[in-house]
Protein backbone atom coordinates (compact mmCIF):
# COMPACT_ATOMS: atom_id res chain seq x y z
CA UNK A 1 0.00 0.00 0.00
CA UNK A 2 0.91 3.73 -0.48
CA UNK A 3 1.98 5.59 2.30
CA UNK A 4 1.81 8.63 0.91
CA UNK A 5 -1.23 8.47 -1.05
CA UNK A 6 -3.53 8.97 1.85
CA UNK A 7 -1.66 11.82 3.03
CA UNK A 8 -1.25 13.58 -0.43
CA UNK A 9 -5.22 13.11 -0.80
CA UNK A 10 -6.17 14.52 2.31
CA UNK A 11 -4.11 17.38 2.20
CA UNK A 12 -5.70 18.25 -1.31
CA UNK A 13 -9.36 17.08 -0.14
CA UNK A 14 -8.65 19.38 3.08
CA UNK A 15 -7.20 22.71 1.46
CA UNK A 16 -9.97 22.91 -0.96
CA UNK A 17 -12.65 22.07 1.98
CA UNK A 18 -11.18 24.37 4.42
CA UNK A 19 -10.86 27.25 1.58
CA UNK A 20 -14.77 26.34 0.54
CA UNK A 21 -16.25 26.64 4.54
CA UNK A 22 -14.12 29.70 4.79
CA UNK A 23 -15.71 31.79 2.39
CA UNK A 24 -18.99 30.17 3.39
CA UNK A 25 -18.58 30.70 6.50
CA UNK A 26 -17.29 34.71 6.15
CA UNK A 27 -20.33 35.30 3.79
CA UNK A 28 -23.36 33.36 6.47
CA UNK A 29 -21.72 35.17 9.44
CA UNK A 30 -21.76 38.40 7.91
CA UNK A 31 -25.24 37.89 6.94
CA UNK A 32 -26.41 36.42 10.41
CA UNK A 33 -24.33 39.09 12.71
CA UNK A 34 -25.74 41.97 10.51
CA UNK A 35 -29.59 41.07 9.85
CA UNK A 36 -32.34 40.56 12.32
CA UNK A 37 -34.91 38.49 10.97
CA UNK A 38 -37.42 36.01 11.67
CA UNK A 39 -36.17 32.59 12.25
CA UNK A 40 -32.84 33.55 12.90
CA UNK A 41 -32.47 30.93 15.39
CA UNK A 42 -33.67 28.52 13.18
CA UNK A 43 -31.49 29.22 10.02
CA UNK A 44 -28.29 29.62 12.86
CA UNK A 45 -29.15 26.09 14.53
CA UNK A 46 -29.12 24.47 10.70
CA UNK A 47 -25.78 26.00 10.07
CA UNK A 48 -24.15 25.02 13.22
CA UNK A 49 -26.08 21.27 13.30
CA UNK A 50 -22.95 19.30 11.67
CA UNK A 51 -20.86 20.03 14.69
CA UNK A 52 -23.32 18.03 16.43
CA UNK A 53 -25.09 15.42 14.58
CA UNK A 54 -22.84 11.95 14.14
CA UNK A 55 -20.36 11.98 10.76
CA UNK A 56 -22.62 9.47 8.99
CA UNK A 57 -25.76 11.03 9.57
CA UNK A 58 -24.35 13.80 7.64
CA UNK A 59 -22.73 11.71 5.39
CA UNK A 60 -26.30 10.29 4.89
CA UNK A 61 -28.13 13.52 4.48
CA UNK A 62 -25.33 13.95 1.73
CA UNK A 63 -26.27 11.37 0.04
CA UNK A 64 -29.64 11.64 0.13
CA UNK A 65 -29.00 15.27 -1.27
CA UNK A 66 -26.62 14.61 -3.96
CA UNK A 67 -27.57 10.62 -4.62
CA UNK A 68 -29.06 10.20 -8.12
CA UNK A 69 -32.77 10.28 -6.73
CA UNK A 70 -32.35 13.44 -6.07
CA UNK A 71 -32.45 16.69 -8.57
CA UNK A 72 -29.31 18.05 -7.41
CA UNK A 73 -27.60 14.48 -8.21
CA UNK A 74 -29.32 14.04 -11.58
CA UNK A 75 -28.21 17.59 -12.49
CA UNK A 76 -24.98 17.56 -11.72
CA UNK A 77 -24.76 14.03 -13.42
CA UNK A 78 -26.34 15.30 -16.65
CA UNK A 79 -23.79 18.41 -16.01
CA UNK A 80 -20.84 16.54 -15.67
CA UNK A 81 -21.57 13.50 -16.73
CA UNK A 82 -21.02 11.51 -13.63
CA UNK A 83 -22.60 11.62 -10.56
CA UNK A 84 -20.56 13.47 -7.78
CA UNK A 85 -21.08 10.28 -4.87
CA UNK A 86 -18.41 8.47 -4.61
CA UNK A 87 -15.51 10.97 -6.04
CA UNK A 88 -13.07 13.08 -4.88
CA UNK A 89 -15.35 15.88 -4.75
CA UNK A 90 -17.71 14.41 -2.51
CA UNK A 91 -14.50 14.17 -0.50
CA UNK A 92 -14.13 17.53 -0.23
CA UNK A 93 -18.01 18.44 0.08
CA UNK A 94 -18.03 16.29 2.96
CA UNK A 95 -14.90 17.91 4.39
CA UNK A 96 -16.37 21.22 3.49
CA UNK A 97 -19.59 20.76 5.56
CA UNK A 98 -18.67 19.23 8.77
CA UNK A 99 -15.56 22.23 8.79
CA UNK A 100 -18.49 24.64 8.04
CA UNK A 101 -19.56 24.92 11.49
CA UNK A 102 -16.39 25.70 13.21
CA UNK A 103 -15.21 28.12 11.17
CA UNK A 104 -18.33 29.91 11.77
CA UNK A 105 -18.79 29.93 15.33
CA UNK A 106 -15.33 31.13 15.63
CA UNK A 107 -15.64 34.04 13.03
CA UNK A 108 -18.97 35.05 14.27
CA UNK A 109 -17.14 35.81 17.84
CA UNK A 110 -15.03 37.81 16.04
CA UNK A 111 -17.22 39.39 14.33
CA UNK A 112 -19.38 40.28 17.50
CA UNK A 113 -16.17 41.39 19.83
CA UNK A 114 -15.91 44.56 17.18
CA UNK A 115 -17.29 47.81 18.95
CA UNK A 116 -20.32 48.64 16.53
CA UNK A 117 -19.75 52.49 17.75
CA UNK A 118 -16.34 51.97 14.90
CA UNK A 119 -18.38 50.69 12.51
CA UNK A 120 -20.96 53.33 12.45
CA UNK A 121 -18.38 55.70 12.91
CA UNK A 122 -16.44 54.42 9.55
CA UNK A 123 -20.19 54.79 8.09
CA UNK A 124 -20.68 57.91 8.99
CA UNK A 125 -17.26 59.32 7.56
CA UNK A 126 -18.97 57.97 3.60
CA UNK A 127 -16.90 54.16 4.21
CA UNK A 128 -19.55 51.61 2.53
CA UNK A 129 -20.04 48.04 3.74
CA UNK A 130 -17.12 46.63 2.17
CA UNK A 131 -14.74 49.24 3.31
CA UNK A 132 -15.93 48.68 6.46
CA UNK A 133 -15.18 45.06 6.42
CA UNK A 134 -11.65 45.97 5.38
CA UNK A 135 -10.64 48.49 7.35
CA UNK A 136 -12.30 48.11 10.70
CA UNK A 137 -13.97 44.47 11.57
CA UNK A 138 -11.09 42.34 9.85
CA UNK A 139 -8.27 44.46 11.16
CA UNK A 140 -9.83 44.00 14.66
CA UNK A 141 -10.84 40.20 14.06
CA UNK A 142 -8.25 39.03 12.45
CA UNK A 143 -7.05 36.55 15.15
CA UNK A 144 -10.47 34.97 15.03
CA UNK A 145 -10.35 34.71 11.17
CA UNK A 146 -7.06 32.92 11.49
CA UNK A 147 -8.30 30.83 13.52
CA UNK A 148 -11.23 30.01 12.08
CA UNK A 149 -9.83 28.88 9.10
CA UNK A 150 -7.36 26.80 11.00
CA UNK A 151 -9.51 25.05 13.20
CA UNK A 152 -11.50 24.22 9.69
CA UNK A 153 -8.39 22.72 8.83
CA UNK A 154 -7.61 20.81 11.74
CA UNK A 155 -11.42 19.72 11.49
CA UNK A 156 -11.68 18.68 7.55
CA UNK A 157 -8.54 16.38 7.67
CA UNK A 158 -9.32 14.19 10.81
CA UNK A 159 -12.87 13.74 8.92
CA UNK A 160 -14.09 10.16 8.29
CA UNK A 161 -17.68 9.02 9.01
CA UNK A 162 -19.21 11.87 6.32
CA UNK A 163 -16.74 11.02 4.20
CA UNK A 164 -16.75 7.37 4.16
CA UNK A 165 -20.30 7.38 3.39
CA UNK A 166 -20.33 9.82 0.99
CA UNK A 167 -17.06 9.30 -1.05
CA UNK A 168 -16.17 5.93 -0.20
CA UNK A 169 -13.05 4.15 0.52
CA UNK A 170 -11.61 4.12 -3.34
CA UNK A 171 -7.22 3.96 -3.06
CA UNK A 172 -5.40 6.86 -4.93
CA UNK A 173 -8.97 8.50 -4.78
CA UNK A 174 -10.84 9.24 -1.99
CA UNK A 175 -8.91 7.42 0.31
CA UNK A 176 -8.04 9.48 3.36
CA UNK A 177 -5.56 9.55 6.44
CA UNK A 178 -8.52 9.06 8.84
CA UNK A 179 -10.09 5.92 6.27
CA UNK A 180 -6.86 4.13 5.59
CA UNK A 181 -6.20 4.46 9.31
CA UNK A 182 -9.46 2.78 9.47
CA UNK A 183 -8.90 0.26 6.87
CA UNK A 184 -5.42 -0.67 7.70
CA UNK A 185 -6.31 -1.51 11.22
CA UNK A 186 -9.11 -3.27 10.55
CA UNK A 187 -7.01 -5.38 8.25
CA UNK A 188 -4.40 -6.04 11.38
CA UNK A 189 -1.55 -3.75 9.74
CA UNK A 190 -1.08 -2.01 13.03
CA UNK A 191 2.22 -0.73 12.54
CA UNK A 192 0.80 1.01 8.68
CA UNK A 193 -2.20 2.52 10.93
CA UNK A 194 -0.04 3.83 13.99
CA UNK A 195 2.48 5.44 11.24
CA UNK A 196 -0.67 7.50 9.69
CA UNK A 197 -2.17 8.18 13.12
CA UNK A 198 1.48 9.61 14.21
CA UNK A 199 1.65 11.77 10.88
CA UNK A 200 -2.48 13.44 11.85
CA UNK A 201 -1.52 13.97 15.39
CA UNK A 202 1.78 15.30 14.85
CA UNK A 203 -0.19 17.37 12.04
CA UNK A 204 -3.18 18.68 14.07
CA UNK A 205 -1.06 19.46 17.25
CA UNK A 206 1.12 21.63 14.75
CA UNK A 207 -1.95 23.60 13.62
CA UNK A 208 -3.58 24.13 17.34
CA UNK A 209 -0.68 24.88 18.97
CA UNK A 210 -0.60 28.11 16.36
CA UNK A 211 -4.35 28.70 16.96
CA UNK A 212 -3.26 28.78 20.75
CA UNK A 213 -0.20 31.62 19.75
CA UNK A 214 -2.36 33.70 17.63
CA UNK A 215 -5.31 33.90 20.63
CA UNK A 216 -2.27 35.33 22.86
CA UNK A 217 -0.21 37.66 21.03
Amino acid sequence: MDFWSPIRISLQVTIVASVFAFVLALIATWWMVRRSFKGKVVVETILMLPLVLPPTVVGFGLLVIFGKQSWIGQGIEWLFNQPIVFTWWAAVIAATVVAFPLVYQTLKTGFESVDKELEEAARSMGANEWQVFCYVIFPLSWRFTMSGFMLGFARAIGEFGATLMFAGDIPGKTETIPIAIFMAAESGNMVLASYWVLSIVVFSFLLLSLVQRIRRD
